[in-house]
């Protein structure tokens, strides 16, 4: 029996949204002793080094979700790309592809792409600045950090929430479901920066619960099913300005990040292939001049 296939037809068959928000609910919970032994077994299942933690504790976490945002020893996690022309890796992680878009097109695995406008929510006047530049996207397992920092200076002038499936994102689901980060519900967020725009995909899976960012607090689960989209100024109270190495986001379980760029902007280090693991802070690539 093929048990890939098997696994992939199952995530068509199962419930998803239900499944998500229902594990949500007790990831939400202080369930005390209940919520210590599965984050003890979450750590043992997954291999988690919690040497890495502020807290090291499981104890110290009352809420599975405290434990999986968890902030980490910020010693551990330097700002290497400290270079004015370098961009830094925004996550933990492993690269799953990156590369040019192609006119408007995205890789995804062998036989499949996607849209560029569709994975930032269907704007065309959004897209036409990504339209033959440079894509990365970043794979975050669940033993993995998932709070999520700018790869530059950036100000955003647009978010956006796309409704959508809720298929798992890991490698297998990437080579077997056609269009699988244009189709997952999202965030989007769009900045300025000295170059020009950027964006950065926050792409949601199974029973990932929820997806956060700085400005905004918790995007997802939003109510109704249509997209939603929030501009922001420049400049001013609403304004919101982020460095290099800041935090912009989170998610509640893995999930993945993908990052667009305009053309002739970013040189990827010569060592990021696929399956590359990735630190944040560290060199992502540098300013094509």
């Amino acid at each position: 029996m093929n048990w890939d296939a098997v696994k992939i037809k199952a995530q068509y068959l199962t419930p998803k949204h239900a499944l998500s928000r229902l594990v949500g609910a007790f990831a939400a919970a202080r369930a005390g002793w209940f919520t210590q032994a599965f984050i003890r077994w979450f750590i043992k299942q997954y291999k988690i080094d919690m040497s890495e933690a502020v807290h090291e504790e499981p104890s110290a976490y009352k809420t599975f979700n405290a434990f999986f945002t968890r902030h980490l020893k910020p010693e551990l996690r330097p700002l290497l790309a400290s270079e004015p022309q370098q961009f830094a890796h925004p996550v933990d992680g492993a690269i799953s592809q990156l590369g040019d878009i192609e006119d408007g097109r995205i890789f995804q695995a062998k036989g499949h792409d996607y849209s560029l406008t569709e994975l930032l929510g269907g704007d065309p006047r959004d897209a036409n600045a990504f339209k033959n530049g440079k894509f990365a996207t970043i794979y975050l397992a669940p033993k993995d950090y998932h709070r999520i920092h700018m790869p530059c200076d950036g100000v955003l002038r647009k978010m956006v929430y796309v409704p959508g499936d809720l298929f798992s994102v890991n490698p297998l689901t990437a080579a077997n479901v056609p269009n699988l980060f244009a189709r997952n519900e999202r965030v989007v967020a769009i900045f300025d920066s000295e170059f020009g725009k950027f964006a950065m995909v926050l792409v949601g899976a199974t029973i990932v619960a929820s997806i956060g960012t700085v400005w905004a607090g918790t995007v997802t689960p939003p109510t109704g099913s249509s997209v939603h989209s929030w501009d922001y100024p420049a400049s001013g109270d609403r304004a919101v300005h982020l460095k290099k190495g800041e935090e912009m986001g989170h998610f509640k379980l893995g999930s993945t990040v993908v990052l667009t760029f305009p053309d002739d902007v970013i040189d990827f280090a010569d060592d990021l292939e696929a399956g590359s693991v990735t630190r944040m802070g560290a060199v992502l690539g540098e300013r094509d001049d």
